[in-house]
């Protein structure tokens, strides 16, 4: 079954809840208004997730990520897109104490960033807690099978359902999470029948990491995809470009050519006169070179 893409406006919780069974949603990571811009016309949801920890501040976990960041980095992708879903993780801490405690700060996130909704990770324990919210008005993804935010407690990041109480544990996580009300779960490092039997089990949509080609739609980190995050490659990442070669290339040629005094030239610079170029037959004409773009 298709779902036809409303045009002219952004999408909406209830679109992606439609997309059950049908076309597959497209996700991908935000942290910032270029990248959200680049990304937009292409994707159903951007995520602005935690992982920024590791991605953009080079942390180990995403244990040291801060409400405030993901509200600094959720108004720069809301600023930067106009089409997609903006989902905000929830980060660790913020509210797993008391289903008031997550209300309190998901309240802050959607007001002070425009998001649509916020993402936080946890099966049947969080039950309670995604009732809590969208019971009074906010929207929540949830997040089952690998939980980078427990990752101490679960072993380190190995995939989930390995066993067979492994795998019951995750299907009960996902359809607790999915009777409380979330509008859509994300199914992370988890083997792939698992995965595949929790999205024919449960009404609402499932985003699979690491999850199964039969879930409901997939997510990856950017700058996975792209290439610009080379410290490790995750078993279900594919790249799509290797632009950390390209950066390379570019910042090689750049440092050359200004340690050379070939960068910048002439109409690179403000205030430098240069002959114009005339039409054959015409006498050439001095005048100032003016700049054709804005200063940054």
């Amino acid at each position: 079954m298709s779902v036809t893409q409303p045009v002219g406006r952004r999408l909406t919780v209830r679109d992606i809840i439609q997309r059950k069974s049908a076309d597959p949603v497209v996700c991908l990571t935000a942290y910032t208004a270029p990248m959200a811009s680049m990304l937009d016309p292409h994707v159903d949801l951007l995520l602005v997730g935690d992982s920024l920890g590791m991605v953009v501040y080079g942390l180990p976990t995403t244990h040291a990520v801060t409400l405030d960041m993901m509200i600094a980095h959720g108004q720069a992708v809301v600023r930067g897109s106009s089409k997609a879903v903006v989902v905000v993780d929830m980060p660790f801490g913020s509210y797993q104490e008391s289903p008031q405690q997550a209300f309190r700060n998901a309240a802050r996130i959607l007001s002070e960033t425009g998001a649509a909704a916020v993402k936080l990770e946890g099966g049947v324990e969080m039950a309670e807690t995604v009732a809590f919210l969208t019971q009074r008005g906010v929207p929540v993804m949830g997040h089952v099978g690998l939980k980078p935010q427990m990752v101490h407690s679960m072993g380190g990041f190995r995939a989930q359902g390995r066993t067979e109480a492994e795998a019951e544990a995750v299907l009960a996580d996902g359809k607790a999470i999915a009777e409380a009300g979330a509008f859509a779960i994300v199914v992370e490092g988890t083997f792939e029948t698992v995965a595949a039997r929790l999205t024919r089990e449960i009404a609402v949509p499932t985003i699979g990491i690491g999850g199964s080609p039969q879930c409901d739609g997939q997510v990856l980190v950017t700058e996975d995809v792209l290439g610009l995050f080379t410290e490790f490659k995750p078993k279900f990442v594919k790249r799509f470009a290797n632009l950390a070669d390209e950066v390379d290339k570019a910042v090689q040629t750049y440092a050359k050519e200004v340690r050379a005094r070939e960068f910048p030239g002439p109409e690179h610079c403000f205030g430098i006169r240069q002959i114009e170029q005339e039409p054959p037959g015409e006498p050439a004409r001095i005048g100032p070179v003016l700049p054709t773009t804005s200063i940054r």
